[in-house]
Protein backbone atom coordinates (compact mmCIF):
# COMPACT_ATOMS: atom_id res chain seq x y z
CA UNK A 1 0.00 0.00 0.00
CA UNK A 2 1.17 3.55 -0.67
CA UNK A 3 0.22 6.86 0.94
CA UNK A 4 -2.20 7.75 -1.87
CA UNK A 5 -4.09 4.48 -1.21
CA UNK A 6 -4.53 5.49 2.43
CA UNK A 7 -5.94 8.85 1.37
CA UNK A 8 -8.46 7.09 -0.84
CA UNK A 9 -9.46 4.40 1.68
CA UNK A 10 -9.97 6.92 4.49
CA UNK A 11 -11.62 9.54 2.26
CA UNK A 12 -8.90 11.79 3.55
CA UNK A 13 -8.12 15.42 2.93
CA UNK A 14 -4.44 16.14 2.38
CA UNK A 15 -3.19 19.00 4.53
CA UNK A 16 0.50 18.74 3.67
CA UNK A 17 1.80 16.58 0.83
CA UNK A 18 4.94 14.50 1.13
CA UNK A 19 5.74 11.51 -1.10
CA UNK A 20 2.33 10.03 -1.94
CA UNK A 21 3.95 7.06 -3.66
CA UNK A 22 5.94 5.97 -0.60
CA UNK A 23 5.22 2.41 0.47
CA UNK A 24 3.50 1.90 3.81
CA UNK A 25 3.97 -1.49 5.45
CA UNK A 26 2.21 -1.01 8.79
CA UNK A 27 -0.14 1.30 10.66
CA UNK A 28 -0.35 2.45 14.26
CA UNK A 29 -3.25 4.16 15.98
CA UNK A 30 -2.37 5.97 19.19
CA UNK A 31 -2.68 9.23 21.06
CA UNK A 32 0.25 8.30 23.30
CA UNK A 33 3.50 9.12 21.55
CA UNK A 34 5.44 7.10 24.15
CA UNK A 35 3.62 3.97 22.90
CA UNK A 36 4.47 4.85 19.32
CA UNK A 37 8.15 5.20 20.24
CA UNK A 38 8.12 1.91 22.14
CA UNK A 39 6.17 -0.33 19.77
CA UNK A 40 6.17 0.91 16.16
CA UNK A 41 8.35 -0.74 13.53
CA UNK A 42 9.05 -0.37 9.80
CA UNK A 43 7.53 2.33 7.61
CA UNK A 44 4.30 3.17 9.39
CA UNK A 45 1.44 5.56 9.10
CA UNK A 46 0.34 7.11 12.38
CA UNK A 47 -3.35 7.60 13.09
CA UNK A 48 -4.00 9.92 16.00
CA UNK A 49 -6.42 12.38 17.53
CA UNK A 50 -3.55 14.25 19.15
CA UNK A 51 -2.77 17.51 17.40
CA UNK A 52 0.53 18.98 18.54
CA UNK A 53 4.11 19.30 17.25
CA UNK A 54 5.21 16.24 19.23
CA UNK A 55 3.23 14.06 16.82
CA UNK A 56 5.37 15.23 13.89
CA UNK A 57 8.58 14.92 15.89
CA UNK A 58 7.65 11.36 16.87
CA UNK A 59 6.78 10.47 13.28
CA UNK A 60 10.12 11.83 12.12
CA UNK A 61 12.04 9.82 14.73
CA UNK A 62 10.23 6.65 13.65
CA UNK A 63 10.74 7.33 9.91
CA UNK A 64 6.99 7.56 9.25
CA UNK A 65 5.74 8.83 5.94
CA UNK A 66 2.24 9.91 6.89
CA UNK A 67 0.17 11.16 9.82
CA UNK A 68 -3.60 10.83 9.76
CA UNK A 69 -5.59 13.05 12.11
CA UNK A 70 -8.85 11.28 12.94
CA UNK A 71 -12.24 12.76 13.82
CA UNK A 72 -11.62 15.68 11.43
CA UNK A 73 -8.99 17.23 13.67
CA UNK A 74 -6.92 19.95 12.06
CA UNK A 75 -3.35 20.90 12.91
CA UNK A 76 -2.33 24.53 13.22
CA UNK A 77 0.14 26.16 10.84
CA UNK A 78 3.19 25.46 13.03
CA UNK A 79 2.49 21.72 12.83
CA UNK A 80 1.93 21.92 9.08
CA UNK A 81 5.19 23.83 8.62
CA UNK A 82 7.09 21.28 10.70
CA UNK A 83 5.69 18.36 8.67
CA UNK A 84 6.47 20.12 5.39
CA UNK A 85 10.06 20.67 6.46
CA UNK A 86 10.33 16.94 7.27
CA UNK A 87 8.60 15.69 4.10
CA UNK A 88 5.79 14.03 6.07
CA UNK A 89 2.31 13.85 4.58
CA UNK A 90 -0.44 15.15 6.85
CA UNK A 91 -4.06 14.31 6.23
CA UNK A 92 -7.32 14.33 8.11
CA UNK A 93 -10.28 11.99 8.00
CA UNK A 94 -13.71 12.29 9.54
CA UNK A 95 -13.57 8.65 10.65
CA UNK A 96 -12.94 7.83 14.29
CA UNK A 97 -9.68 6.06 15.05
CA UNK A 98 -11.24 2.61 15.47
CA UNK A 99 -13.02 2.82 12.13
CA UNK A 100 -10.01 4.27 10.30
CA UNK A 101 -7.73 1.52 11.63
CA UNK A 102 -10.32 -1.10 10.70
CA UNK A 103 -10.63 0.21 7.16
CA UNK A 104 -6.87 0.10 6.65
CA UNK A 105 -6.63 -3.37 8.16
CA UNK A 106 -9.47 -4.71 6.02
CA UNK A 107 -7.67 -3.36 2.95
CA UNK A 108 -4.50 -5.30 3.76
CA UNK A 109 -2.44 -3.07 6.03
CA UNK A 110 -1.08 -4.81 9.10
CA UNK A 111 -0.59 -3.46 12.60
CA UNK A 112 2.66 -1.77 13.47
CA UNK A 113 3.27 -3.16 16.95
CA UNK A 114 5.93 -5.68 17.84
CA UNK A 115 4.46 -8.81 19.34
Amino acid sequence: MVVSDIISILKGEVICEGDLSQEIKTACGSDMMSDVLAFVKDQSVLLTGLVNPQVVRTAEMMDMACIVFVRGKEPDQSIIDLAESRGITLMKTDFRMFTACGLLYSNGLSGGCKV
